[in-house]
C-alpha cells in the first residue's frame, strides 16, 4: 500500500511541478520578458528535468531503504553493449523518418520539404535535445516508475500505464506549445498517447535485458532529435502512430521469442 501511494504521489507531484514550471518560468519569460527562442528552448529543457528533480526531493518517502547515490549507481551499473544501444535507437529514428516518407507519398510532396534546420545549428539542436528529456526524464520514468509498476503489473500492462502517464505529463505542452487546436487537438493527443506507449514498450524491452538507463536515454534522444528538423501537419501523427505500433509489436515479438 505504501508503495502504491508513493507512486501515485510521485506522479501527481511531477505533473504539478512540471506544469507549474512551464506556465511560470516559460510563460513568464515569454510574456513578461519577451525572451528569444533560444532562451525559451533552454528554459523548456530545464522544465523537462522535473521528473528527476521531484524524484530526488521525494526520494526518502519513496525508497527509504536505498540512498539517492545508490539508486543512481544502480540505474547505470549494468554493462552497456554497442548493438543494444545503437540498434533500438536507430529503429526509433528510422520509424519517424519512415512516417515522413509515408506522409510524402500520401500528399504527393517531395520528401525533403518536410525537413528544416529551423533556427539552430545542427550541434545546437544535438545538445539541446540530449540535455532535455533524454537526460532529464529517464531517472524518473524508467529508473523509478518502470520498476515500481513492474512489481504490480504484467510487462505489457505496466508499459502501457507508464506510457499513458508519460504522455499526459505533456498535457500543458499540447495546449501551449503545439501547432494544433480545435478539432485537430483530439487526433494529436491520441497519437501522442499511442506513440509514447509504444516507446515505453520499446524502452522496457531493452531495459529488461540490461538495466542501464543509457539505453533509454539513447532511444529517447533518437526520438526527440528527429523532431528538431520536422515540418509536418496532423497527418504525420497518424502515420507515426501506425509505424510505432508496428515497431512496438515487433519488440514484443522479439521479447516473447527469446523467453
Amino acid at each position: 500500500m505504501k508503495e502504491s501511494h508513493g507512486v501515485r504521489n510521485y506522479v501527481i507531484t511531477t505533473y504539478l511541478v512540471f506544469w507549474a514550471m512551464v506556465l511560470v518560468i516559460c510563460g513568464g519569460a515569454s510574456m513578461v520578458f519577451n525572451a528569444p527562442p533560444i532562451v525559451m528552448r533552454i528554459l523548456s529543457d530545464i522544465c523537462a528535468w522535473s521528473p528527476t528533480i521531484v524524484l530526488m526531493i521525494m526520494w526518502t518517502r519513496l525508497r527509504e531503504e536505498l540512498t539517492r547515490k545508490a539508486f543512481l549507481r544502480e540505474c547505470f551499473r549494468a554493462k552497456v553493449k554497442v548493438l543494444p544501444l545503437v540498434l533500438p535507437a536507430a529503429i526509433v529514428a528510422a520509424g519517424s523518418i519512415f512516417a515522413v516518407w509515408m506522409l510524402a507519398m500520401f500528399q504527393g510532396n517531395n520528401f525533403s520539404t518536410y525537413f528544416s534546420m529551423g533556427g539552430y545549428s545542427f550541434m545546437a539542436s544535438f545538445l539541446l535535445s540530449i540535455l532535455s528529456g533524454p537526460t532529464g526524464e529517464e531517472a524518473g520514468w524508467r529508473g523509478y516508475l518502470r520498476v515500481e509498476l513492474n512489481k504490480k503489473y504484467s510487462f505489457v500492462r505496466a508499459s502501457l500505464i507508464q506510457g499513458i502517464i508519460w504522455a499526459f505529463w505533456h498535457t500543458v505542452l499540447w495546449f501551449v506549445d503545439s501547432d494544433f487546436s480545435g478539432a485537430l487537438m483530439l487526433p494529436y493527443i491520441v497519437a501522442n498517447v499511442v506513440v509514447m506507449c509504444c516507446l515505453a514498450i520499446v524502452m522496457n524491452v531493452v531495459l529488461e535485458k540490461s538495466n542501464n538507463l543509457i539505453y533509454s536515454i539513447c532511444i529517447h534522444f533518437a526520438f526527440n532529435f528527429v523532431y528538431c528538423f520536422l515540418v509536418v501537419d496532423i497527418w504525420f501523427y497518424l502515420f507515426l502512430s501506425i509505424v510505432y505500433v508496428a515497431i512496438a509489436l515487433a519488440f514484443l515479438y522479439y521479447r516473447k521469442s527469446r523467453r
